[in-house]
């Protein structure tokens, strides 16, 4: 079965992003715990963390179909001192608070190297960075995202991710997040059925498919190949409609949280309609 959803608001509240899913026809989402945009956040309360759970379980969503995303400002690959500290505080508080309401996974974006250390130095300082998180925590994944490799950015080819992985101590707490947006904005094609399963054979070879956890389903306003990280709504990008055809169809995707990030949230539940509507019967 599959498990598609958006990434919806917090506003008011942590517990209220299985209600905004749930409103949406969603059967997974993904949510920031807190604000996105700023390094220190009011801890959960026993209230918040309680209703979150109880909204959870009445709107049906598993932990296993629920995507939280990390901090936008967090660089776990820092190339120096101060910054990498401040990134690493932040992402076990991130790992934390995905504990507290009883989440399985932490979506994240590696990291960038600032043009201040060497691409494989920065690798392994994610890789060590996700293992010092993981030391202090317990049942949280931390789940890479694959990025458009705009700027500095690592994480742009799956032999990055690898490399990232093999960093990582504890194998059964790691996975990846295949974002549709950034596969193709990075080079991978994915437009048509053909091309998009030759890129899962790729990455089944250099990552391994047991390693895929989640998916984000974003059209790209920008071509192929272009390095640009800008999300679109579905059918209405670059992308096109037939590489979201093929992912409602093949059982490599079943079970796993499929968030959409698209720009317009006006038009999600047409999106989560349209999508479930390519599965064919």
């Amino acid at each position: 079965m599959k498990y598609v959803g958006a990434h919806v608001s917090t506003a008011g509240g942590v517990e209220n992003a299985p209600l905004n899913a749930q409103k949406i026809g969603a059967q997974a989402f993904a949510l920031f715990t807190k604000n996105q945009r700023q390094w220190k956040a009011k801890p959960l309360t026993a209230n918040s963390i309680d209703l979150f759970k109880r909204n959870c379980a009445t709107a049906g969503f598993a932990p296993e179909h629920i995507l939280p995303h990390d901090s936008y400002l967090i660089n776990l690959g820092h190339p120096e001192t101060t910054g990498l500290k401040k990134s690493r505080e932040a992402f076990l508080d991130e790992v934390q608070r995905c504990e507290q309401l009883g989440l399985n996974y932490l979506n994240f974006h590696p990291g960038s190297h600032l043009k201040k250390i060497a691409p494989d130095d920065c690798l392994a300082r994610i890789a060590e960075s996700i293992n010092l998180a993981l030391d202090q925590t317990k049942g949280v994944t931390a789940i890479i995202e694959n990025t458009a490799g705009q700027g500095t950015n690592m994480g742009f080819r799956f032999e990055q991710v690898a490399a990232m992985i093999d960093g990582v101590e504890d194998k059964s707490r790691v996975g990846v997040c295949l974002d549709t947006c950034h596969t193709y904005a990075s080079g991978y094609d994915i437009k048509t059925f053909a091309g998009f399963d030759a890129v899962m054979a790729e990455f089944e070879q250099v990552v391994g498919l047991r390693y895929l956890k989640a998916m984000h389903l974003n059209d790209s306003k920008k071509i192929f190949g272009s390095k640009v990280d800008r999300h679109e709504s579905l059918g209405r990008g670059t992308l096109g409609p037939e590489a979201f055809r093929f992912i409602m169809n093949d059982p490599r995707f079943d079970d796993i949280p499929l968030i959409m990030e698209t720009p317009n949230d006006a038009i999600w539940a047409d999106e989560i309609k349209m999508l479930y509507g390519f599965v064919e019967k």
